[in-house]
């Protein structure tokens, strides 16, 4: 039995919506309450043993923290003080969610004023005004955490061997994805912004520096798939036509990224080496083709327990 699930975005469409709306709220909470973080690195999740949470988030003098358990198919908000209000993942419309995430920070004496808009998912109305009945398969929401954390284990492993900066292993709410970034250290173009959904300034200060990334997202309707990506900015000259592993990635045009479908990685003799082959080929290419300092920026990948020689 593989630790991989099958992820169908068809058969989980509304669910993967509904939650991504959720989570969208709760972010947004991060985002009114927490100092600007290079890259908007203080707004993304990160997975925890039963789901993901914001982390923590400044409240005055006190901490505020919201974890998805996705186990028990609950919300819980919780203060430093001892505060805590849970809230039900269940079907039900994003109006009704959002409400009780304002009453639970209401009353926890938290601040509960927050952008009411979705980021990144054109056509969908504000949180207050969304009142479509929207269905919960907790089973299939599980699945998703279940992918992420193999996608996490990965990452984090592909991530000790860079030496360089390079970000912690986020998962973004506004396009639903797992993400890891490694920089030359290079300051980078400006960039042109235009990305739906995403402000211009935000953009131009994500992007300031000269990156590498992968990451892996759920599917979408504009993309129905579940897949891993990766693409560099800015994109170096021969980077689309660079080989890359395994042999079932890609270069999509239209997205101007790699591409490796999870199923692939999924039926995949050894998943783990499937997925490390993807990261370090995109990432090779990149930092190739960009003339990145890579003796400065590399080290071999970490082992529990043993220092990095020096």
């Amino acid at each position: 039995m593989t630790n991989w699930p099958d992820l169908d975005w068809n058969r989980w469409r509304e669910t993967a919506i509904g939650l991504q709306l959720r989570c969208q709220i709760v972010g947004k909470v991060r985002l009114a309450l927490t100092p600007w973080l290079n890259h908007s690195w203080h707004v993304p999740f990160y997975l925890t043993a039963r789901g993901w949470t914001t982390s923590a988030i400044p409240c005055g003098n006190r901490i505020l923290q919201i974890d998805f358990d996705l186990i028990g198919d609950a919300v819980t908000v919780a203060t430093s003080d001892g505060g805590m209000r849970s809230i039900a993942l269940a079907a039900g419309t994003i109006a009704d969610f959002r409400a009780e995430v304002v009453a639970a920070l209401d009353a926890l004496g938290a601040a509960s004023d927050f952008d009411g808009s979705p980021s990144e998912m054109p056509g969908y109305p504000s949180f207050a005004d969304d009142h479509e009945q929207r269905r919960y398969d907790a089973g299939a929401a599980r699945d998703f955490w279940r992918a992420l954390i193999q996608v996490r284990r990965v990452f984090y492993q592909f991530r000790t061997g860079f030496l360089g900066k390079a970000s912690p292993i986020h998962l973004f709410w506004g396009s639903f994805d797992l993400a890891a970034t490694r920089f030359s250290g290079r300051v980078a173009p400006k960039h042109p912004g235009g990305m739906p959904g995403l402000p211009d300034d935000v953009a131009c200060e994500a992007y300031s520096h000269e990156e590498a990334s992968v990451g892996f997202w759920p599917g979408s309707d504009a993309f129905p798939h579940a897949a891993f990506y990766a693409y560099a900015y800015p994109e170096p000259a021969g980077y689309a036509a660079a080989p890359v592993e395994p042999d079932k990635a890609g270069w999509n045009a239209d997205l101007r990224e790699f591409i490796l479908p999870y199923a692939a990685v999924r039926a995949a003799a050894d998943p783990d080496a499937a997925l490390l082959a993807f990261c370090q080929s995109t990432y090779d290419a990149a930092a190739d083709l960009a003339n990145w300092d890579r003796d400065a920026l590399e080290c071999p990948i970490g082992r529990p327990r043993v220092p990095r020689a020096v």
